[in-house]
């Protein structure tokens, strides 16, 4: 569903400030594939979700979704193939529209659109049962302002936008980080529960061990624009904390970052 190959990418190349933020990063992602991707700030995380959406473009190397090389294309032109999160909960809506309005406006995505109303009674149906699941009782607010929501309500329906129409691929960067760990915590179970629920091929960056861990059912480790660390679902499944810290601090100037993977 996703093939990464051979990645590279370099910023301010030829200056006193050159750095390699990915260095011939390789990945395949199956359908249905949930990834999870950790690694110390700098490592290049957030870097290879930007090349997947199209919002950085590599120096070398190509990415392909579902067969079809979308290296080139612009990330408006990913759009109808890729749903995404992000860490600041306000990134995801927009607080002067309503929940179905910012609902409808994702409904649409990679559909062709015509006259008609934005927001119909067979939307409204559908809404309210997607948001019935996230249990926050959005359903019976669907004319609310999203400025009104809390944070975690924000991000839960951001999540909730990102997936229903079912992309290709979903890319989360560190969609629990704004939040406090009671709503991180229910975020993160929503996430598992969507992701299962609508089988979708995820990259999920964290910095959160015991997340990586927890969600998907792959775990990748970055450090300084490589893929240091592959573990398949059995593997991570006899992982703990204290193992992938183990495994981190085993690359040299690894030990220094520690407190950044936890």
């Amino acid at each position: 569903m996703l093939k990464i190959e051979n990645i590279k990418k370099t910023f301010f190349a030829g200056t006193v400030n050159e750095r390699v933020a990915l260095d011939g990063i390789s990945l395949d992602l199956a359908a249905g594939d949930f990834i999870t991707v950790i690694g110390s700030n700098g490592a290049g995380k957030s870097t290879l979700l930007n090349m997947v959406s199209g919002k950085l473009r590599p120096d070398a190397g190509s990415v392909r979704i579902d067969g079809q090389d979308v290296t080139r294309l612009q990330d408006f032109q990913r759009a109808r193939f890729i749903g995404r999160v992000f860490q600041d909960p306000m990134a995801g809506t927009s607080p002067q529209m309503t929940i179905e309005q910012n609902m409808s406006i994702a409904w649409e995505r990679g559909k062709r659109r015509g006259l008609g109303f934005g927001v119909s009674a067979k939307k409204r149906e559908i809404f309210c049962e997607e948001l019935t699941s996230l249990e926050l009782g959005l359903e019976k607010r669907l004319k609310a302002k999203v400025g009104l929501l809390s944070g975690g309500q924000r991000q839960a329906l951001s999540l909730l936008m990102a997936t229903f129409s079912e992309p290709k691929i979903l890319l989360l960067d560190e969609h629990t980080a704004a939040l406090d760990p009671q709503r991180a915590a229910l975020v993160s179970r929503l996430t598992g529960e969507i992701v299962a629920r609508h089988r979708l091929t995820t990259l999920m960056v964290t910095h959160n061990m015991q997340q990586a861990l927890d969600l998907g059912n792959r775990l990748i480790m970055m450090h300084e624009g490589r893929i240091i660390l592959d573990l398949d679902a059995s593997q991570k499944a006899g992982m703990t904390v204290p193992d992938l810290l183990h495994e981190f601090e085993k690359i040299k100037g690894g030990l220094d970052d520690r407190t950044l993977l936890q």
